[in-house]
C-alpha cells in the first residue's frame, strides 16, 4: 500500500472536517461552475487526498526513473543528464527555402531537424501533376526527386543531426532519398539518425492522407522496419502518432488508446510478416503525442503512456531488453488550441502546453508559432516559439529534478484514470480483431467524431472557454504579418522537374520501377529497390504510381 493505515485514517478524519467547512462556505460563495472537467471532459473532484491512491503500490505503479514501469521516465537521470531535443517543424516552398529555415534554426540553438512536406508530396504526386495545381510548396517543402532532396540537406551534417520527416503514404520513397543522399555524401547508413512518421493507421483514422489500402500500407511500413534493423540501426522507421488523432477532435484517452493500439498492430505485423524478434526492432519504435491546453490532463496522459507501453511490451510481446519497454516520444503543442482571434495569445498557450510536455517527460519537442493558424510561420514567430523551449530549459528550473509532479494525489489519480479508460478502448479493439478491423468498421473514426461534436457543443454553450473566441471577445483584431509562397516557386519547381526528366537515363528509370513492381507483387522488401530508383532520378509519383497500380487506391468509405 502506498500509504499506511494510520495515514489513511488521518486523511479520512481531515476530509470529513474539511467537507463540513466546504458546505458552510458554499452557502455564501458557491462554485463558479456546476461541474468541473478537463478538456476531454473527465470529471475533476474538488480535492484529492491519500484515499484516492489507497490501492496504489509505489514500487509496482510508480517506481524510480529508468526502471519498470517507466512512469517517471526512461532515463535514470532525466533532463539532468540531457535535455529534450529542440525540434521545430519546418518546411516551405522549394528545397532551398526550407534549407535556409533549417540553417537559421540551427544557428539559433535548435538541436534536431523536422520536415514538413507540401500536400502533393504527402500524397505521392509530383509538382506537375494536375492534382498538385496551386499546392506546390504551400504547406511544406516540395520534393519530387533526389536532386530536390540533396538541395534540402545542403550543408547539413547528416551524421551529427537527427532529422524527422512527417511523411506517411510515400515514406518509403522519401526515406530512400535520405539514404541515397547520405550515400552520395559519403555518410554510412549506420551513422544517420532520424525518424520517418510512416504511420498509416492514424491516417485512416484521422488525418486522411492515404494512398493504398490498410493491409499493403502496413506491409510497406514493415519493410522499413526490416530494412532499418539490418542497415540503418540509428533510425526510427516509424513514429506512431497520436498527434493527428487529437487534432481531429479525440479526447486525451482516445489519443492514448488508439495510438498504443496502432503500435500493437505494427508490432504484430512485423513479427508475423518479417519473423523478426521483438527485441531486435522494438527499441527503435517511437511515438508522437499532442500537448493540449489542459495542463494536468496532458501530463497524466504522457506518464500513463510510458507505463502502458512498458506493460504491453513485457506482458503482451515478451520483450526482454529494457529498451524495448521504453516509450520514446516527440511532442508537439496543440495546433487545434490556437486561435485566429487575438493570435498573440497563442504564445501563452504554446508555453503552457510545452511545459506540460516537459513535465510529462518528452524526449523531443516542437512548439507551435503564434501565426500557424493563419499562415506558414514567419522567421520571427518561429524564433519566439524556439525561445519558448529554451526559456523552459534554461530559466525555469523545471529540468532540474525528475518527474516533479510524482506523488501528487491529483496527478497520480488522473494518470490512473486515463490509463484505465485507455485499457478499456484497447480491449474493445482487440475484441474486434485488431485496429485494421476496427478501422474498417469505422469504430475509432466514429468515437473521435462524437468527441469532437461534444466538445464543440460545449464551446458553443460556453461550458468550455476559449479566450478571444467565446469569452473576452474584442472587435480590435491584432494584425499578424502573413507569410505567403509566391506562385513562381511552383513554376520553378516544375521547370526543374521537367529538366530532370529530359536528362536522366529513362531506361534505368524504367528498370528501377519494374524492380519495385516485382517486389510489391512477390512480397519482397521494396526499400533497396526504392533507393536504386531514386538514385536513377525516378520521381516520387512514378514510384507511388507503382504502389497504386499494384495495391490499388484507398477510398475513405465515410466520404462516399
Amino acid at each position: 500500500m502506498y500509504f499506511s493505515d494510520d495515514t489513511l485514517e488521518a486523511s479520512r478524519r481531515l476530509s470529513e472536517k474539511w467537507q463540513a467547512e466546504v458546505a458552510t462556505t458554499l452557502k455564501t460563495i458557491p462554485d463558479r461552475k456546476n461541474r468541473f472537467s478537463t478538456v476531454s471532459d473527465l470529471d475533476i473532484q474538488r480535492l484529492y487526498t491519500p484515499e484516492d491512491l489507497k490501492d496504489a503500490d509505489y514500487a509496482r505503479d510508480i517506481g524510480a526513473p529508468g526502471e519498470f514501469p517507466y512512469l517517471r521516465g526512461n532515463q535514470a537521470t532525466g533532463y539532468r543528464g540531457r535535455l529534450w531535443t529542440f525540434r521545430m517543424f519546418s518546411g516551405m516552398g522549394a528545397a532551398q527555402d526550407t534549407n535556409a529555415r533549417w540553417r537559421m534554426l540551427l544557428r539559433e540553438g535548435q538541436t534536431g531537424l523536422s520536415t514538413a512536406f507540401d500536400f502533393p508530396t504527402l500524397m505521392g504526386y509530383d509538382s506537375d501533376s494536375p492534382r498538385a495545381l496551386g499546392e506546390v510548396g504551400k504547406c511544406g517543402v516540395a520534393i519530387d526527386t533526389l536532386e530536390d532532396f540533396l538541395a534540402l540537406i545542403d550543408g547539413i551534417p547528416l551524421d551529427q543531426v537527427t532529422t524527422s520527416m512527417t511523411i506517411n503514404p510515400p515514406a518509403t520513397v522519401l526515406w530512400a532519398m535520405y539514404c541515397a543522399a547520405a550515400d552520395i555524401k559519403g555518410v554510412p547508413l549506420a551513422k544517420i539518425g532520424g525518424t520517418t512518421q510512416n504511420d498509416m493507421l492514424k491516417e485512416f483514422i484521422a488525418q486522411k492522407t492515404f494512398m493504398c489500402p490498410p493491409e499493403p500500407s502496413v506491409k510497406l511500413i514493415s519493410d522499413t522496419v526490416e530494412f532499418g534493423v539490418e542497415y540503418v540501426p540509428r533510425w526510427n522507421p516509424i513514429s506512431i502518432s497520436g498527434y493527428h488523432i487529437r487534432e481531429a477532435g479525440a479526447t486525451a484517452v482516445q489519443e492514448l488508446a488508439f495510438t498504443l493500439r496502432d503500435g500493437i498492430e505494427y508490432v504484430e505485423d512485423v513479427i508475423r510478416r518479417k519473423k523478426i524478434d521483438i527485441d531486435d526492432f522494438a527499441p527503435r519504435l517511437s511515438f508522437f503525442f499532442n500537448a493540449h491546453i489542459d495542463f494536468f490532463e496532458e501530463i497524466g496522459k504522457l506518464r500513463a503512456a510510458r507505463r502502458m507501453w512498458a506493460k504491453i511490451m513485457r506482458d503482451r510481446f515478451g520483450a526482454k531488453n529494457p529498451r524495448s519497454l521504453w516509450l520514446r516520444f516527440h511532442t508537439q503543442t496543440a495546433g487545434c488550441s490556437l486561435t485566429a482571434q487575438q493570435p498573440y495569445n497563442n504564445v501563452v498557450r504554446t508555453a503552457v502546453e510545452a511545459l506540460a510536455a516537459v513535465l510529462g517527460g518528452t524526449q523531443s519537442l516542437h512548439t507551435n508559432s503564434l501565426d500557424e493558424v493563419l499562415c506558414l510561420p514567419s522567421d520571427h514567430a518561429v524564433e519566439v516559439a524556439l525561445r519558448t523551449q529554451q526559456i523552459l530549459a534554461e530559466e525555469t528550473g523545471v529540468a532540474n529534478t525528475i518527474d516533479p509532479l510524482a506523488g501528487s494525489y491529483f496527478v497520480e489519480t488522473l494518470t490512473n484514470e486515463i490509463e484505465a479508460q485507455a485499457w478499456d478502448y484497447i480491449e474493445k479493439i482487440d475484441a474486434m480483431g485488431g485496429m485494421i478491423a476496427a478501422i474498417e468498421k469505422g469504430f475509432p473514426q466514429l468515437e473521435i467524431a462524437d468527441a469532437a461534436y461534444k466538445f464543440q457543443r460545449q464551446i458553443d454553450a460556453a461550458e468550455k472557454v476559449m479566450v478571444g473566441v467565446n469569452k473576452y471577445v474584442t472587435d480590435n483584431q491584432q494584425a499578424v504579418p502573413l507569410v505567403e509562397i509566391d506562385e513562381k516557386v511552383g513554376e520553378e519547381q516544375i521547370r526543374r522537374l521537367k529538366d530532370i526528366r529530359r536528362r536522366r537515363n529513362s531506361r534505368a528509370v524504367s528498370q528501377s520501377l519494374a524492380d519495385i513492381r516485382a517486389a510489391c507483387r512477390n512480397g519482397t522488401n521494396v526499400m533497396p529497390f526504392c533507393i536504386a530508383a531514386v538514385k536513377n532520378l525516378a520521381t516520387e509519383q512514378e514510384i507511388c504510381d507503382v504502389y497504386r497500380d499494384v495495391y490499388g487506391e484507398y477510398r475513405d468509405p465515410g466520404l462516399f
